[in-house]
């Protein structure tokens, strides 16, 4: 039986290709609202982001993440994004 293939995505923010379940997917609702994807099973457009700040944060100063998602980042949610990899493991 062969192996089963591995989903692979690139981060944003430090342009690193990680297995997507290794990264944190932030998506744009087909409402317009932005957030972060910890099911990776909502629908609409998605970025993926490793779960360090420091890739947040590449990916948030250098404007990679608005590109990617096609709408600007709203504070109020870059700072929740930022608590939630803050919170994680």
């Amino acid at each position: 039986m062969a192996p089963r293939k591995i989903p692979m995505r690139t981060c944003v923010g430090c342009r690193t290709v990680r297995a997507k379940r290794e990264l944190v997917r932030v998506v744009r609702t087909p409402a317009g609202d932005v957030t972060v994807d910890p099911t990776g099973k909502l629908s609409g457009r998605g970025a993926y982001v490793c779960p360090d700040l420091r890739c947040l944060d590449l990916a948030l100063q250098g404007k990679r993440l608005e590109r990617a998602l096609q709408q600007p980042i709203p504070p109020d949610v870059q700072r929740r994004m930022a608590e939630m990899l803050a919170g994680a493991p």
